[in-house]
């Protein structure tokens, strides 16, 4: 790596992960991608805010397009559960998820390019809020992105099942379609003794659960692709209290946009039955929303076709997943694809225990700057 070591960005990666924050209130991972941009050549750089989200500019010599690449930088409320000596300051809240590891490598390829700049313009895009209300598409609807919308943009994300030195990509759909999903029952509580005066949300909660799993295996096509899951529900107080509320919280993935509307209006019309059934009320909140990640199919073959021969990584052309990634919105409306970046660890995403291999930060740098010299034309630099 140029000018730089990978000790450089696996350093920053470990100060990141020490700094989870949530989605929009990623305060002090912005100060610090600022303060370490403030260490390089100030006349290679152009910086713009959106609200704790960055758009940094590295202008070409020649530009005849601007290439994007994204990566996202809220952590997740999981407390954390590894052997590392640089675990989380913030207590309750982990990097789960390796966005440390994506916003480390993003400013690896950065800093290349701000010391071996190529025809191209290269803006990189440091996204709030993935995990959560979701951050790409206001930040793509945005003054300062649209000023700046790049013509291709590419982002990947780790993944624990594939060894360092694997990427994994597909063309077309690479993830889920996915929806939250909130349900709250309001029903009488009272006296555990006296039943008959009361309306028991137990009862009506365990039922829609039950009713909600015949969806997938009754109302969908079994050659399509659905998930639902209902991962908590919440009810009562006390062991002799009847519970007159109770909330059902979930999520929904789809490989189509057909079948998640499919999905909801079933579930709309099992609500309803639950609300007449047990003489209740009901209300369904679909919370953050994502549409697939859907690779532009050219991009992702020529993309495919280079890498064998012009790096010593190892390729493989994956299935779609269920994960959902609201990257998928960048490229509803710009060219491009992302891939999984190989991070050996018998952790899966989210886990407590993950524990990324940092030496996929250098891989992750070496690939993405040989592409983008590719992209544009330039000859890259031998390294020092």
């Amino acid at each position: 790596m140029s000018l730089m070591t990978a000790e450089t960005f696996i350093e920053l990666r470990r100060q990141f992960h020490q700094i989870p924050e949530p989605g929009f209130a990623e305060v002090k991972t912005q100060q610090l991608i600022l303060s370490y941009l403030a260490s390089l050549p100030s006349h290679r750089l152009q910086i713009k805010t959106w609200r704790t989200g960055i758009l940094v500019k590295v202008p070409g010599r020649n530009p005849r397009r601007c290439i994007g690449y994204r990566a996202d930088m809220d952590g997740l409320p999981i407390r954390e559960e590894t052997s590392y000596g640089f675990q989380s300051r913030h207590e309750g809240y982990m990097h789960a998820c390796g966005h440390d590891m994506h916003m480390a490598i993003a400013l690896g390829i950065l800093t290349h390019f701000v010391h071996h700049p190529i025809d191209d313009d290269l803006l990189f895009v440091f996204q709030p809020a993935e995990e959560g209300p979701g951050g790409a598409l206001p930040m793509l609807e945005s003054e300062p992105f649209r000023a700046w919308k790049p013509d291709l943009i590419f982002a990947l994300h780790i993944a624990p099942e594939y060894p360092v030195g694997t990427i994994a990509t597909r063309p077309g759909i690479l993830f889920a379609n996915t929806s939250e999903l909130f349900i709250d029952l309001t029903g009488t509580s009272g006296h555990a003794a006296l039943p008959h005066r009361a309306n028991d949300m137990v009862i009506a909660a365990s039922q829609l659960a039950i009713q909600l799993q015949s969806i997938v295996s009754r109302n969908i096509d079994p050659l399509d692709s659905v998930v639902l899951t209902i991962g908590k529900m919440e009810a009562g107080t006390k062991q002799n209290v009847i519970a007159g509320t109770a909330r059902l919280e979930g999520t929904i993935r789809t490989l189509s946009a057909e079948a998640m509307e499919k999905v909801k209006d079933r579930i709309k019309s099992i609500v309803r039955g639950i609300e007449v059934g047990f003489g209740c009320e009901a209300s369904i909140d679909w919370g953050a929303n994502y549409c697939q990640v859907y690779n532009h199919p050219d991009i992702t073959r020529a993309f495919m076709e280079w890498f064998p021969s012009e790096t010593g990584y190892q390729l493989i052309k994956c299935r779609e997943a269920m994960t959902g990634e609201d990257f998928g919105y960048f490229l509803s409306e710009i060219p491009g694809m992302m891939f999984w970046l190989g991070v050996e660890t018998p952790y899966g995403l989210h886990h407590p225990k993950i524990e990324p291999n940092e030496n996929a930060i250098p891989v992750a740098i070496d690939v993405m700057t040989r592409y983008f010299h590719h992209l544009s034309g330039n000859h890259r630099p031998a390294q020092p």
